[in-house]
């Protein structure tokens, strides 16, 4: 019995491997740099309103670090996404 499910598991794992290894589409891969830039943009703020003691120069920091970050993540997975190595 338990040589069954290590093996039904295993096979779970590698069909899901052999999924998720071909590729990622690109939708995937704007929604997760949305999730991150929300984190990453709110650390920001945060550390520029604690070193600027200004509010307002906090989200103007925040709010051009949002576009420039968002932008760059999603080619930088798309190029990372191509590349076979490690798949």
């Amino acid at each position: 019995m338990i040589s069954e499910v290590l093996i039904k598991s295993s096979e779970k794992e590698k069909a899901t491997y052999k999924k998720d290894a071909a590729s990622e589409k690109p939708i995937r891969s704007v929604v997760k740099s949305l999730s991150w830039r929300t984190i990453g943009t709110l650390d920001t703020i945060i550390i520029s309103w604690i070193i600027t003691g200004k509010l307002d120069l906090a989200f103007s920091i925040g709010g051009i670090e949002l576009v420039t970050k968002m932008i760059l993540y999603f080619f930088h997975e798309r190029i990372w996404n191509s590349i076979k190595w490690g798949k």
